[in-house]
């Protein structure tokens, strides 16, 4: 028989396995108190991964950044399509350069941090890859959608009519390997040589022609804050054409800023309200912007074009 110490002589002092147990349990806890405390610091939950691609009937409410791209607006919107690099992605050209009126093509990739060729892109308004080009005096405006090879190359036919510098914007949502998504405008310039005599703006209004159809604008952007903006249709007849919904919305607006022609793509509300398109948009600062309205009507797309003055 084994003499036990009495009761009040008992070491204290937990033997080995109950420290060890102790151990890890409080490990643990350590860990995910440690995981929750870098979440808030880095911004709260963390991308969501495995998105689905396909984006084309995707719904946001009013205002919401899915609606302006390259700008949150929650908060001062920022222009984009300034550089030829953002986020850990490049813009890169094989040919910048282009003969005046004579057809092209323009091929050039989107290349990670890693410089590889990006090859997955969610699909956005129908479409992987918008690319809008216009010329730096804000004449020439073209909204093209280019095919890309299994090898990440892009390209699409291109005439620049007048010579000049021309930019070029890539509007795309880059997928990353983990599924999470990058919206991203990125521009570069183009170049096609010979006399070039710049045009001036037309003095700001708030109606346009275009073949026989008058849009009207209706409200006024103001920076930092959300606006809606309205266009309404007006046939030669008088009455109202029927608008239709081009690249799955009731319209695109791009706008950009004279000088150094900063760029903001927006879409329209889902629905009509009495047969107009509502357009919540947040300028990034004051200046002069040139607008351009996409509208589909008998099965043409169209364009009209604005020039607009932020105080």
């Amino acid at each position: 028989m084994t003499d036990r110490p009495p009761a009040d002589q008992v070491s204290a002092v937990p033997d080995r396995s109950t420290l060890r147990l102790a151990l890890v349990v409080g490990g643990l806890v350590l860990a995910v108190l440690l995981g929750f405390g870098l979440g808030r610091i880095n911004g709260g939950a963390p991308a969501v991964a495995g998105a689905e691609s396909a984006l084309s009937d995707h719904r946001h409410p009013a205002g919401t950044g899915a609606h302006e791209h390259g700008a949150d607006q929650g908060v001062a919107a920022e222009a984009q399509g300034l550089s030829v690099t953002g986020a850990g992605y490049t813009l890169v050209p094989t040919d910048v350069e282009f003969t005046a009126g004579r057809s092209g093509e323009l091929r050039f990739q989107v290349r990670d941090a890693q410089r590889g060729p990006v090859t997955r892109f969610a699909v956005v308004h129908d479409e992987p890859m918008h690319l809008i080009v216009v010329r730096r005096d804000l004449t020439g405006y073209q909204h093209l959608h280019p095919d890309m090879a299994a090898d990440g190359t892009w390209s699409v036919p291109l005439t620049l009519p007048q010579p000049g510098v021309w930019r070029a914007y890539a509007d795309f949502t880059a997928l990353a390997d983990d599924g999470r998504q990058t919206a991203l405008t990125l521009g570069v310039d183009l170049v096609v040589p010979g006399g070039y005599a710049p045009r001036s703006l037309p003095a700001p209004a708030t109606s346009t022609t275009v073949d026989g159809i008058t849009v009207e604008r209706r409200g006024t952007p103001a920076v930092g804050v959300s606006v809606p903006l309205t266009f309404r249709f007006t046939g030669a007849d008088g009455g109202t054409p029927t608008l239709e919904r081009h690249l799955g919305a009731y319209g695109h607006l791009v706008a950009l800023r004279a000088g150094d022609l900063g760029y903001l793509h927006v879409h329209p509300e889902p629905e009509l309200v009495d047969g107009v398109p509502t357009f919540w948009v947040t300028v990034p600062g004051t200046g002069r912007y040139r607008l351009f309205l996409d509208f589909k009507v008998g099965g043409t797309v169209r364009t009209a074009e604005f020039t607009l003055d932020v105080p």
